[in-house]
Formats: C-alpha cells, structure tokens, sequence
C-alpha cells in the first residue's frame, strides 16, 4: 500500500499570496475596463486658471513633450478615436482640455488633457505662458490626484522631461511615467528606456514606482493603465 503524500503547509501558505496578488491584479484591470466602457465626453477648454471648470470630481493629467502622444493615448484609454484632437504640428495644444468619463450625471473621474513642453520653435513668451499655466493648475488644483508624464520610448529622456518631473517635485503632485509608442521602438532600445525611466523615479520622491509602457496604435499597456486610473475614480 502507498503512504499517502507528504501534506506540506508552508507550500500552500507561499501560493495563496500569489493567487491573492493575480486576483487583485485581474479586478483591477476589470475595474478599468469598466469604467472606460462608460461614455466620456469633451466639457472644457482653457488657458486661464480662473476659467477652469468646477473641481468637483477627481482630475489626472496627461503631461508631456510636444507630439508625445497625449491625445492619442486619451482616444486609446477611452476608445474614441476623435475624442482628443490629435495633430502632427508640435505644439498645437496650447490650452488645458477636460473631458469627463462615466456619462452625463454618472461622471465618476475627469482626463485633463494639458499644452505639451519643449516645442523648440514656440516663441519665448508663448512658452512662459504655457509654463505658467502649467504650474499654476498642478499647484492649484485640489482635486487633481495623479499627473501622467508621458516620455516617449523612441528617443532619449530630454533635459525637458526632467526639468518636468522637478517642477512637478516642487508642485508636491504625485505623477507616474508613461512610455508612448513602443510600437515604433526596438525591443532592445524598449527595454533600456524602460530601466532608464525607473532609475529616474527612484530619484523623485512624487513618483510613483510602476513604469507603463503603451502603445496607443497596438494597444499595449493600455488596460494596465485603465486599472490605474479607475483606483483614483469616484466608487460607482
């Protein structure tokens, strides 16, 4: 007669983490699929902070280099191609734009859409505006929970990027990297921006620790980063 396996304990108490950690992790992409199923429509457009709407709901940003791929990846993350005006002009986003996600009476968080930086042949004045208006929401606005720093993965972090990420560090506003258009980069090249950008967060204090890479075009990342965004949302 067979002796009957050994029962060993501690191996299922080490498995039950793992299994609570994926069943988070499967929620919360859930979650997020969710939310951005539910309609999200264009409410506002700025460059004055005294014109801002209402701070009534939770506000994420999406910040970033000129023609990084922020209007892109907010049509990505909603679904609707024509939501956020996307141009091949760097530069062509000078105002902060609002867009509510959840439906007419049921918006349960706001997407901001904010001017690009670093447009090389932007007038001296016209990029002191833009920074000006830049920092003022970021310091100002109190229902704003997380800004989006989206560098893109194709090319080296610009001393623009940084200079950002310390603005934001002075600001005390918490923000997460982003990499955009992984679909146009080398794996190889893909995985060193990726080391490279969590270098940089450990260095800023604000930072949050997890590092998205997305492609707007493919789709990569994308639930990923709807899950992130659906646990700064308004509870359904």
């Amino acid at each position: 007669m067979s002796e009957a396996p050994e029962h060993k304990p501690e191996a299922a108490a080490l498995a039950a983490p793992v299994d609570e950690r994926e069943a988070e992790r499967l929620a919360a992409l859930e979650a997020g699929r969710l939310l951005f199923a539910r309609p999200c429509r264009f409410v506002f457009a700025s460059q004055r902070l005294d014109q801002l709407p209402e701070a009534r709901l939770p506000e994420v940003a999406f910040c970033g280099r000129s023609n990084v791929g922020k209007s892109s990846l907010v049509n990505a993350l909603t679904g609707q191609k024509t939501l956020a005006r996307v141009s091949n002009t760097p530069g062509r986003t000078k105002q902060l734009n609002f867009f509510e996600l959840g439906g007419e009476g049921q918006a349960r968080l706001t997407l901001v859409d904010m001017p690009g930086y670093g447009y090389a042949q932007a007038a001296k004045a016209v990029k002191e505006d833009w920074q000006g208006l830049m920092f003022d929401y970021l310091r100002g606005r109190t229902t704003l929970r997380r800004v989006i720093l989206l560098l893109d993965a194709r090319v080296e972090t610009k001393d623009s990027d940084r200079a950002a990420m310390d603005l934001l560090g002075k600001a005390a506003v918490p923000f997460q990297i982003v990499l955009t258009k992984a679909d146009d980069t080398p794996q190889a090249r893909l995985a060193k921006r990726q080391q490279e950008a969590e270098r940089l967060v450990a260095k800023q204090a604000a930072a949050h620790p997890l590092v998205i890479t997305t492609s707007s075009e493919k789709g990569l990342g994308i639930p990923e980063l709807r899950a992130e965004l659906a646990s700064m949302a308004l509870a359904p």
